[in-house]
């Protein structure tokens, strides 16, 4: 299939394109990252194929998996907050408040996802309903991942708790780790598949943004508590690169599920290819940068190998790939404007 941007009538395109698949090249998704309105939550083609009774009930059968899945990661978190909450989570840095937002965000963005579904109120929500559930089950993935690594380190390790709290704490970790495999399985049955016409954020490179953007806040409470970038230029660069390249990944997904990737002076996939090697590069220079800086004393670094610094260093490597893999997606991605 041509990789060229294929422009056609949004009515003309309804369709052709509801209800039906095909596999051929990659992914297809409208310039805007959208995804043609008939296709919600449905598979396409270009090429007239005729829509059949089993890609119906394929259809309506993946309905229903999400379905149960959003209710199971809602009843999930809500567990693992309600009963951390009953227990009495203590501060301890801050890090007790954050596996409390990390549950509450989570089930306030999906009972708000499953009422606009169940009472069709898609239409009517001044966000890309391609594009939002999709984008914060991932966020949610990994905000129940980290709370789920956090809360057990900080209240179960080597803490003499009373018997009732600590089963408190037990059933809240194991809940958290339930919710974070909800919202992944989410994430499986909405992510596009090759050949599909959907919204950006459905994509690899979409969710790759979301882990870009997750990534670089981890990064940001490594290297700021104490901070760890101050003491050379090269070290304020890193920091540099991590803060522009965190600000455009967010403004792509706030585009994307704001419908706002029409207002760019360019077209959005040339800003994405532009902006995938920019980052690419950048990373590179801090993925080598920071341990040279922070270990070596021939460079001015202080020899301190401190967990976080540590951890800041593998980090960056992560998003290098992570980028570096967004870069190669976007390549194969072809848009379709409607």
């Amino acid at each position: 299939m041509s990789s060229k941007i294929i422009r056609t009538n949004r009515e003309q395109l309804r369709p052709r394109l509801a209800g039906l698949r095909y596999c051929s090249y990659e992914v297809l998704v409208d310039a805007r990252g959208d995804a043609p309105p008939s296709t919600h939550g449905r598979r396409g083609t270009l090429k007239g194929i005729t829509k059949t009774s089993s890609q119906e009930i394929e259809y309506m059968t993946n309905i229903n998996r999400l379905l149960w899945v959003r209710v199971a990661a809602l009843l999930f978190t809500c567990v693992a907050f309600s009963v951390a909450a009953h227990a009495g989570v203590q501060s301890y840095g801050g890090m007790g408040d954050w596996c409390i937002f990390c549950w509450a965000f989570s089930f306030a963005c999906t009972l708000l996802v499953l009422l606009v579904e169940q009472f069709g109120l898609q239409a009517r929500v001044p966000v890309s309903w391609n594009n939002f559930p999709i984008t914060v089950a991932c966020y949610a993935a990994l905000l129940c991942l980290s709370a789920s690594v956090i809360f057990p380190l900080f209240f179960l390790k080597d803490r003499n708790w009373h018997r009732e709290t600590r089963d408190h704490y037990i059933v809240s970790t194991v809940f958290s780790c339930l919710a974070a495999v909800a919202y992944m399985g989410e994430v499986s049955l909405s992510k596009a598949r090759p050949g599909e016409v959907a919204g950006y954020m459905a994509t690899a490179p979409g969710l790759l943004k979301v882990c870009q953007t997750f990534v670089a806040c981890v990064i940001f409470i490594l290297v700021s508590n104490p901070v760890s970038y101050d003491s050379e230029p090269a070290l304020q660069w890193c920091m540099a690169v991590y803060c522009i390249c965190f600000i455009l990944s967010m403004a792509v997904v706030v585009l994307c599920v704001g419908e706002c990737t029409g207002c760019l002076p360019i077209p959005f996939s040339k800003f994405l290819s532009a902006y995938g090697l920019l980052a690419v590069i950048m990373y590179l220079t801090a993925t080598i940068i920071w341990p040279v800086f922070q270990f070596d004393k021939r460079y001015g670094g202080r020899g301190k190998n401190s967990s976080k610094v540590i951890a800041a260093a593998v980090l960056t490597g992560l998003n290098f790939l992570l980028y570096l893999a967004d870069l190669a997606y976007t390549a194969r991605l072809v848009f379709v404007t409607v």
